[in-house]
């Protein structure tokens, strides 16, 4: 079993910049020296039957809790927590449904984990060592939400459009936007916020490199 990592968890809203804000954190912890892994929250909806089965009989909200595996995700969490590595699930957002499991991954120096709830549900809150809110404004966000799901995801601007009215923002008004008050650390404008992702960048690494140290200041003395 490895020594534990430093989990650092990312939340905003949907188009907010969190997961260009989790990339370049990456990025910059490796640039480093410090090992670093991405986890994202959108690899953890469940299976389209356990869905449609939560859901029967109401239009499914992909932005509510019940759409996600949370139990998996807190088993994961938990794992690497631990140390131990993870078979993180494969999914396939053209079909909307899990298609297979990645190879083992081992959870490294630090996780970065980016995600809508994170934040918003105590399993998988209470996992995290720093936890990064960020803040867009809502048109933003919108503009940002239609310009990917269009491109990447093959959604035409109406779906999009009729599923921010209908569950995007409802539950980020519910889920998201409350779970600020957990934050450790606020970003605005994501990505752009150079002087944040500094700061950040910084407190991670030391924290990593007072481990590493740790066990030979301890025997020293």
């Amino acid at each position: 079993m490895a020594e534990r990592p430093w989990l650092v968890g990312i939340v905003g809203g949907s188009g907010s910049g969190k997961t260009s804000v989790a990339v370049e954190l990456v990025r910059r912890i490796r640039r480093r020296g410090s090992q670093a892994l991405l986890l994202d929250m959108d690899a953890y909806y469940a299976p389209m039957e356990v869905v449609t089965e939560r859901f029967r009989g109401r239009t499914i909200n992909w932005d509510h809790p019940d759409a996600f595996d949370l139990e998996l995700m807190a088993s994961h969490l938990h794992a690497l927590h631990a140390g131990e590595p993870i078979r993180k699930p494969r999914y396939d957002f053209t079909l909307s449904d899990r298609t297979g499991w990645e190879d083992p991954i081992q959870p490294g120096q630090v996780v970065i984990l980016e995600g809508l709830l994170l934040f918003a549900l105590k399993e998988l809150r209470e996992h995290l060592d720093v936890k990064v809110f960020v803040d867009a404004d809502a048109d933003i966000r919108m503009i940002r939400r239609i310009r990917r799901d269009t491109a990447e995801r093959g959604r035409t601007l109406e779906s999009v459009m009729e599923q921010y009215e209908q569950s995007v923002r409802p539950m980020h008004l519910e889920f998201v936007e409350p779970s600020k008050r957990w934050a450790d650390l606020i970003v605005p404008m994501g990505v752009e916020n150079t002087t944040a992702l500094d700061l950040l960048t910084h407190h991670i690494v030391q924290k990593v490199r007072a481990k590493e140290n740790a066990p030979e200041e301890a025997s020293a003395g």
